[in-house]
């Protein structure tokens, strides 16, 4: 044992699902050709003034709030300068010491253990352009040349900062997952890992357990919850391998290379002090009252962990409720379903079972069905009544999702549809008790073995269309005497 352990940290960039731009109006808009959604100020050219989007600014403090953060009455906009090609300006307009949001906190649940992480900050910039190198596996010391596109140049981008309160690949994984789904949650990103509109970074370092902060690097190009797991193991792995053989961790920026699942030196790490922040002198401070905070906090929709618990307490089993809570789409037709009536562990058994598998294997989405929470409602009440069978229940469900009609006829058609008529199974039983006289003697005589044998006869007699529970409690009276 290396007797060592990580600590790690995690930034976050969320580009916002705004109309336009942070400080221009040029449209965001994932996909289009390059340097189309241009103008001046996202340019940087001279002379161009940038003027701030109201609804970004909206937007993360939606996000703050959502993560429990301290909204601050005043927040300032600061130049962070360094140099590179797809940064026209020579700077990007971000925040430094006065961000919009601090100290919030976000639960995450690992092996059945809760872990707290810290929020630092949450603060607004903007993003940069889009860097393109032409050449053997699109890394620029492979490069034959490199292309410009900045139409992501000026996307209003927030940054998420946590606390170093992470220890293992594991807990960084869950944590980036329930922080997706809360902006999801929030509608304020479709944080899209494979389309860079939801991005991490994770700062890992490892030290002896109580001691201080050891020497950490920065981990980049992580685009799935997967890549940013193994990312995050392998980092921590190299740094105690490197320590227990004597070396020292160097501080530096590190790239995730996927195809071999390692960690490669990109550059040295740059300090604060390295980007000579000062306040931007085109953008006047923001002013937070009272008023927009409130508002900002009243207009927040359940989040997660409140849907989480919300489900769990109507008996859904945890694992049923975390595929929920991760599919808002499912989540929200439970939650017609049960409001329209529906049992709701039954409901959440076939929408994470029969409902996603049939997407699964059709390859569409829940909106390409014809599925609603009244048919859920209605199959519920069917097989509650008997009218269908528990397995008959999840045939009809599959036709209703191919598009054959509402639950009822479904039933009918496909011939599902439980024999529930008291007088016919009386005919059925006893004629079945005529044929078994056997049977009938020893369970009068107190053995109980043959009765499920007797159940099954008057199944097959019926095509296993009868009620099993009618057709046992008309057995047992059948058989009392």
């Amino acid at each position: 044992m290396s007797g060592l352990e990580a600590v790690i940290g995690i930034e976050t960039h969320v580009e916002l699902r705004t109309r336009s731009k942070m400080f221009c109006g040029c449209a965001v808009a994932f996909g289009a050709k390059p340097n189309v959604n241009t103008c001046p100020v996202c340019l940087g050219l001279p002379g161009a003034l940038p003027v701030p989007n109201e609804e970004a600014i909206e937007s993360i403090l939606r996000i703050g709030a959502a993560l429990g953060c301290d909204i601050v009455e005043r927040s300032v906009f600061h130049r962070k300068s360094y140099f590179y090609p797809d940064l026209p300006k020579n700077y990007q307009i971000s925040q430094y010491d006065l961000p919009l949001c601090v100290g919030g906190h976000l639960d995450v649940v690992v092996d059945g253990e809760t872990v707290r992480v810290g929020i630092t900050r949450v603060h607004m910039e903007e993003d940069t352009g889009k860097s393109l190198h032409a050449g053997d596996g699109g890394r620029i010391h492979a490069a034959d040349h490199t292309l410009l596109d900045f139409n992501r140049s000026g996307v209003p981008l927030v940054e998420i900062v946590t606390e170093p309160d992470l220890r293992t690949a594991e807990q960084a994984r869950s944590y980036a997952a329930e922080l997706q789904r809360i902006v999801r949650t929030l509608s304020v990103s479709d944080a899209r890992l494979e389309e860079g509109s939801m991005r991490f970074d994770a700062n890992v370092s490892v030290r002896r357990p109580g001691a201080g902060f050891g020497t950490r690097t920065e981990v980049k190009n992580m685009n799935s919850l997967r890549s940013l797991q193994r990312a995050v193991g392998y980092e921590i792995d190299r740094q105690i391998a490197l320590v227990a053989a004597g070396g020292t961790v160097v501080q530096e920026t590190r790239h995730w290379n996927e195809a071999t699942a390692t960690t490669l030196a990109m550059r040295s790490k740059e300090e604060s002090e390295d980007y000579r922040y000062f306040q931007e002198p085109d953008l006047v401070p923001l002013e937070v009252d009272a008023a927009w905070r409130q508002r900002v906090v009243d207009s927040l929709p359940e989040l997660p962990a409140m849907r989480r618990h919300r489900y769990v307490a109507t008996g859904v089993n945890a694992a049923t409720v975390s595929s929920l809570v991760n599919d808002d789409a499912l989540g929200d037709l439970f939650d017609a379903a049960v409001a329209a009536g529906a049992d709701a562990r039954t409901v959440a058994n076939w929408l994470t079972g029969e409902v996603v598998a049939y997407l699964r294997q059709e390859d569409v989405t829940l909106a390409d069905t014809d599925l609603t929470a009244a048919d859920l409602a209605d199959l519920a009440a069917m097989l509650a009544d008997g009218a269908v069978s528990a397995s008959a229940a999840k045939d009809v469900l599959r036709g209703v999702l191919a598009g054959e009609g509402r639950p009822r006829a479904v039933a009918g058609a496909r011939d599902l549809l439980q024999i529930s008529d008291t007088g016919l199974l009386e005919t059925e039983v006893d004629a079945v008790l005529a044929a078994h006289p056997d049977e009938l003697a020893r369970i009068r005589h107190g053995d109980a073995k043959p009765f499920g044998y007797l159940v099954g006869q008057v199944m097959r007699a019926t095509g296993g269309k009868a009620d099993p529970k009618l057709v046992s409690e008309l057995l047992r009276r059948r058989t009392a005497g």
